[in-house]
């Protein structure tokens, strides 16, 4: 490790989709820096799908099975790994604990987490909320320690991302596509990770989008399926794909469509790092506005209210992110198609 040439890293961040498509990047970067090198990706079972597309990453750990493994057990999960280096993006207490019983050499954490204080010998100064800077670039704010201290900008880090491993598209939901059209996914819901445009706005894009040139899917989970029976229902040209693809299908089904529309969530982040056409509708309030959160990609894009967004903080209705037009969401979504790269 004296020549900062780590053999083998793993890369800890057991959160969700969007986050760790956001997380990604450090895998691409580390492999351009250290191309030799294995990477693991230690997440949760969830994002595993994302994770295995991913041409940086060597190999999936479960994260969840280690955290609830008996601890003699899961420290020998990870010294079979012969890991030199483990980065905390996500820090999750129990593994920084186990990271260290593990004798991992290079261990990496945030100095702003007192639980990494002892337990990893290589901190970064990383405040998240009050940033500047994007998420995906805070992720590789953590490789400084290894030597990685260019700032990689925006537009670079599409690059990165590296989700060419899909799996072939079942043909049932191949046939669903058209050709001749542009297939546009709207994903009205976020199970609460991110402040929604609402049902109400996304009826009235529906109705307002040509039907000759765009063919509509509206996905979601299973439950989110549920909920929208009802807006569902009063749109019968629209596909309803939701809760009728596993994680795996879904990946493959946003590579061959065309585009998305959603509120800041995994499925968005997937379709930007794509370079699909993903558009997001977000609420201008930190830390979940556009300048931390934006998807990424060379065709995506955002709709955000100029303004400071303080009343919706302690309710869940985001009058700014309401406040934004279907027309203006079909301006901002034909713009880019007309300039897709």
């Amino acid at each position: 490790m004296k020549s900062m040439k780590p053999a083998r890293i793993i890369i800890s961040r057991t959160d969700n989709i969007g986050d760790v498509v956001l997380c990604l990047p450090v895998a691409g970067v580390l492999k351009q820096h250290f191309p030799d090198c294995k990477i693991f990706f230690l997440g949760n079972s969830y994002t595993k799908a994302i994770i295995e597309s991913c041409e940086f990453v060597d190999e999936f750990i479960d994260g969840k099975l280690i955290i609830q493994a008996e601890e003699n057990s899961a420290v020998n999960v990870l010294k079979n790994l012969r890991a030199d280096v483990i980065i905390h993006v996500f820090p999750n207490k129990k593994l920084t604990i186990l990271a260290k019983k593990a004798k991992i050499p290079i261990r990496i954490g945030t100095t702003n987490r007192t639980y990494h204080w002892g337990k990893c010998n290589r901190l970064t100064r990383l405040s998240r909320k009050a940033s500047p800077y994007h998420e995906a670039q805070l992720n590789l704010k953590l490789l400084v320690p290894l030597g990685v201290k260019e700032l990689v900008s925006l537009e670079e880090i599409p690059a990165y991302f590296g989700l060419s491993k899909i799996k072939p598209l079942r043909d049932d939901l191949k046939n669903l596509l058209q050709p001749d059209k542009f297939n546009l996914i709207l994903h009205p819901k976020s199970k609460g990770s991110a402040r929604e445009w609402g049902l109400d706005h996304f009826a009235e894009l529906i109705d307002l989008l040509p039907a000759d040139k765009f063919r509509i899917f509206i996905s979601g989970t299973k439950e989110e399926g549920i909920a929208m029976k009802d807006f569902i229902g009063q749109h019968p040209s629209v596909i309803d794909i939701t809760g009728k693809c596993s994680l795996p299908e879904f990946v493959s089904f946003i590579a061959h469509a065309d585009g998305m529309i959603a509120a800041s969530t995994g499925p968005l982040h997937i379709a930007a790092a794509m370079n699909k056409i993903a558009l997001g509708i977000y609420a201008p309030m930190r830390p979940i506005f556009p300048t931390r959160w934006a998807p990424l990609g060379k065709n995506a894009g955002y709709i955000v209210l100029d303004k400071k967004c303080n009343d919706c903080k302690k309710c869940k209705e985001c009058e700014c992110i309401r406040s934004i037009q279907s027309i203006e969401v079909i301006e901002k979504l034909l713009q880019m198609i007309s300039l897709k790269k």
